[in-house]
């Protein structure tokens, strides 16, 4: 049941002692709250950018898009924004890129902002006063109890069941690849401990080759890695078979996966992604 006190008028004044007089009545305790450098209060000022990219100009981040504090998705956002856009331009200023490589930050960067807005004003209503809404809320309470809505909430507010179009049938092609485990020459690493160079990535699985990749070796890092796992688990999947090898963006979601060494659509995806072949 929402306090329909504790919702402050419009323009009303914040003080720190009105805050955890109202925190104490709804935790039963302030757990030792005490001096603020900054009291303030804030409304749902939800805006998106129709576009993300103008020619030469970009928009990302609070640039983009602001929202609701919901469930604190904003930092998330604006940092995946940065460097799907990052890692696009740098490939485009060396020469390897080109306008269509540019404009897929716009095609897959705005569908998740348009998202995070959508699910942040749904928050906001569940916290208007009102019994009306106390009675959605109370039907939302009964719902999440359920594994299922938990999970699908989960993996949205986390971003973690985004999946990019990358023109492959696999269950990961576009979808972030997991930190899985993995063995390699130099020793025990991880998915994301490869990604730190900030280069394309042509992941080797257990022993698989693919020959295709030659004339991306000047851009290209092939990485082989035995994975001590037999199955990732994916968010929004489930567990998949680890497959023979990954093409993986330095944004760290897959552009192409192959279940065979020689799968179907990496020579379309290798210049998609990363220019001609040298």
């Amino acid at each position: 049941m929402q306090r329909h006190d504790l919702v402050m008028a419009r323009g009303s004044t914040l003080s720190f002692e009105n805050f955890r007089k109202h925190f104490v009545e709804i935790a039963g305790t302030d757990f030792g709250m005490h001096s603020p450098r900054w009291v303030t209060h804030y409304g749902n000022a939800a805006r998106q950018a129709d576009r993300y990219r103008d020619g030469r100009v970009f928009l990302s981040g609070d640039a983009a898009h602001i929202h609701y504090p919901a469930g604190g998705q904003g930092q998330n956002l604006g940092i995946q924004d940065a460097v799907n856009l990052g890692w696009k331009l740098a490939i485009t200023l060396r020469g390897n890129g080109s306008d269509d490589l540019l404009d897929t930050y716009e095609s897959e960067r705005h569908p998740v902002g348009a998202r995070v807005l959508t699910n942040t004003r749904a928050q906001t209503a569940l916290q208007r006063p009102g019994a009306h809404v106390e009675a959605l809320r109370d039907i939302m309470g009964d719902l999440i109890d359920m594994d299922v809505v938990r999970q699908r909430l989960g993996v949205m507010i986390t971003a973690l069941d985004i999946r990019y179009d990358t023109n492959g049938d696999h269950p990961l092609a576009g979808r972030r690849v997991p930190d899985g485990d993995l063995i390699t020459a130099e020793g025990d690493t991880r998915v994301c401990e490869l990604l730190r160079s900030g280069r394309p990535m042509l992941l080797q699985l257990n022993g698989n080759q693919v020959s295709s990749a030659q004339g991306w070796l000047d851009r290209l890092e092939v990485v082989d890695a035995r994975s001590r796992a037999e199955r990732w688990a994916v968010p929004g999947v489930g567990d998949i078979a680890v497959p023979a090898a990954i093409l993986v963006r330095p944004d760290g979601y897959a552009a192409w996966v192959g279940g065979e060494p020689e799968g179907d659509g990496l020579a379309e995806s290798l210049p998609t992604w990363f220019g001609p072949a040298a």
